[in-house]
C-alpha cells in the first residue's frame, strides 16, 4: 500500500529513451526562455512582480534551486536548502550558466540510466524535512514538469512587460526535432 509520501505507483517506470528526450527538451525550453529573458528591455528580468518568486529571475532562481535539489537526491546526497525560494544567482548571466550546467548533468544522467536504474526507488527529504520515496524516473519527470510549470508563470510575467514569450511546448520541441531528422 502506499504512503501519502510515497511519489507514484509502486512498479511506475520510465525506459531510457525518453529520459534522454525528457532531458534534452528541458535544455532545448531553457534556451528559449533564456534567449527570451535576455531580449526584454533592461530591467524587466528582475522587475518585482506580483507573484510568489517575486520576478522572472526570481523564478528562474527557483527552478534552478528544485534543479539541484532532486540533483543531490539522484546523487544520494543531502541538498543543503532550507527555503525553496532562495536566490541563488541575481544575474541573468550567471543564472543561465548555472542552469545550463545543471541541464548538462540532467542530460548526461539521462543518458547514463538503464530500465532497471530509472526504476529504482530513492529515499530523501523535501525541502520542508518530510521523507518521501519515488523512482528516479519519476524525479527527472518532476524536474521536467516543475521546470515547465514555472516557464508558465515566466510567460505570464511577459505579457506585463509586454512582451511575446516563446513556445516551449513538448509538441513544439518535438516538431523541430523532427525537421532536424529530415534535414
Amino acid at each position: 500500500m502506499m504512503r501519502p509520501t510515497d511519489c507514484g505507483p509502486p512498479g511506475s517506470t520510465m525506459d531510457t529513451s525518453t529520459a534522454s528526450l525528457f532531458a534534452a527538451y528541458r535544455t532545448w525550453a531553457d534556451r528559449l526562455t533564456y534567449d527570451a529573458v535576455a531580449a526584454l528591455p533592461p530591467g524587466e528580468a528582475a522587475r518585482e512582480r506580483p507573484t510568489l518568486f517575486k520576478s522572472i529571475v526570481g523564478t528562474l532562481n527557483h527552478n534552478l534551486l528544485i534543479d539541484l535539489v532532486c540533483q543531490a537526491h539522484l546523487e544520494g546526497r543531502e541538498h543543503g536548502f532550507a527555503a525553496r525560494n532562495i536566490v541563488l544567482h541575481r544575474g541573468l548571466d550567471e543564472l543561465r550558466a548555472a542552469q545550463e550546467a545543471v541541464n548538462r548533468w540532467y542530460v548526461d544522467w539521462s543518458a547514463a540510466q538503464t530500465a532497471a536504474s530509472l526504476a529504482e526507488p530513492v529515499r530523501f527529504r523535501f525541502i520542508g524535512g518530510e521523507e518521501a520515496t519515488m523512482t528516479r524516473g519519476a524525479i527527472l519527470l518532476h524536474v521536467v514538469n516543475h521546470a515547465s510549470y514555472h516557464r508558465g508563470w515566466v510567460a505570464e510575467m511577459f505579457f506585463a512587460v509586454p512582451a511575446r514569450n516563446p513556445a516551449t511546448d513538448l509538441p513544439v520541441y518535438l516538431r523541430e526535432l523532427a525537421a532536424l531528422v529530415r534535414a
